[in-house]
């Protein structure tokens, strides 16, 4: 697969719903590093985030059952995503697994950076410029 030229990347962040007051607590504590980048969010996640963090640039997907994963997925294709954090609950159904299993693997075909746990995700980010 030939590389194209990555511009005009954003992050994309999104999460589960047991997941998502850790994804909001997460970009509070980066909310410096993220501000200098375009944010990509699935519906609901990015909502919450607007409402706590409105300095941020974020442009709303579909809520990840409707679609947004797709959405995101085919950002990743387009080389518009420099970096996914995609906060997963092992624990819990999920209706759509089907598109969160394509999303990911979109990202390991593209090479893009994904951390599906805080851990990775502070690690990611601390490294972003």
């Amino acid at each position: 697969m030939s590389e194209q030229p990555r511009q005009e990347q954003a992050i994309a962040l999104i999460a589960h719903d047991q997941k998502k007051p850790d994804m909001v607590a997460w970009a509070t504590r980066h909310r410096a590093v993220l501000a200098r980048h375009r944010i990509v969010a699935t519906g609901t996640t990015g909502s919450l985030l607007k409402g706590k963090l409105p300095e941020l640039d974020i442009r709303l997907m579909k809520s990840g059952p409707l679609g947004g994963d797709q959405q995101i997925g085919a950002l990743i294709v387009e080389n518009a995503i420099s970096l996914l954090v995609f906060l997963v609950d092992p624990l819990s159904p999920h209706p759509h697994d089907v598109d969160v299993k394509a999303l990911t693997r979109l990202a390991v075909v593209y090479n893009v950076p994904m951390a599906c746990n805080l851990a990775t995700a502070d690690i990611l980010i601390a490294g972003t410029p």
